[in-house]
């Protein structure tokens, strides 16, 4: 593809395989710290190593992997080039152990760290979810990746613009604009599961939300309610801990991706999404 593009080549890295060592520190850097390290290359990008610790006992499993963007997808031992998935915005991005992440980039919490960072009171997010929950009443939703909310001046107006074009009711409270936005994320994350379902020819019964935006327990629940999944939240710091992984897979302390993967679900909180009945 490089030569294709007539691209130079010799400007990238080589590519290595997770767990391949890197080097040690150089002499100098040795002697100012006292000591020396092996450095292993971990899952890339981070999305890689969040993966990794995704802690599913099975292949049955949808994962989230939640923060300013949403990566949603499945593991997969080969690639899905069909020009279905490409029309559906699926890619196919390396994972540990020549696994592919079959996923699509879904906006994420970068809508709501706006819409945050625009109101008045800096309200915890705490705070945000309880205000969301009282506007869930709201009925409007939005389609949370067209472009609009990328990056616009004020992320409110481009909502409010959004539902005003498509001839919905125009969020008004803080309240109702945070419940719009909640509800429209959880129903993209829907809309992607169908979708990932429909391609792979398979049901799936759960989706395991990693990293940071796991503690979103509003957005834990509709996701759950809004898919009709089990969800599971958590390890937040999903990405440390696949890199660590990593290592000990390296180290031969752990000897396998099953077994890396029940020591996720033994040492850290994995909490099962309860939805209140309505």
């Amino acid at each position: 593809m490089l030569n294709a593009l007539e691209l130079p080549v010799d400007i990238f890295g080589k590519l290595s395989l997770p767990k391949t060592v890197v080097g040690n520190l150089k002499p100098e850097i040795r002697a100012a710290v006292g000591f020396d390290v092996e450095v292993v290359l971990s899952a890339t990008h981070d999305t890689a190593s969040a993966v990794l610790a995704m802690p599913a006992k099975d292949d049955d499993s949808i994962y989230i992997s939640s923060g300013t963007w949403s990566l949603m997808g499945i593991e997969r031992l080969i690639p899905d080039c069909t020009e279905e998935s490409r029309k559906r915005n699926f890619t196919n991005e390396g994972g540990y152990h020549y696994r592919y992440r079959y996923l699509k980039n879904i906006m994420g919490l970068w809508m709501l760290q706006n819409i945050r960072n625009e109101f008045k009171h800096l309200y915890s997010f705490d705070e945000i979810n309880t205000l969301a929950g009282i506007g869930l009443y709201f009925p409007s939703t939005v389609k949370v990746n067209d472009p609009a909310f990328l990056a616009p001046r004020s992320m409110i107006t481009a909502v409010k613009a959004y539902c005003a074009r498509t001839g919905q009711d125009v969020p008004e409270t803080e309240c109702e604009i945070l419940a719009c936005t909640y509800k429209s994320l959880a129903s993209c994350y829907a809309e992607t599961a169908s979708e990932i379902e429909a391609l792979t020819g398979k049901a799936y019964r759960r989706i395991h939300i990693i990293g940071g935006g796991c503690r979103d327990g509003l957005l834990n629940r509709l996701t759950s309610q809004y898919t009709g999944k089990d969800v599971y939240a958590g390890p937040v710091e999903a990405t440390a801990i696949g890199n660590l992984l990593v290592q000990m897979l390296r180290a031969g302390s752990i000897a396998d991706l099953p077994e890396a993967r029940d020591a996720v679900r033994r040492s850290f909180a994995v909490e099962k999404v309860v939805v209140a009945c309505s």
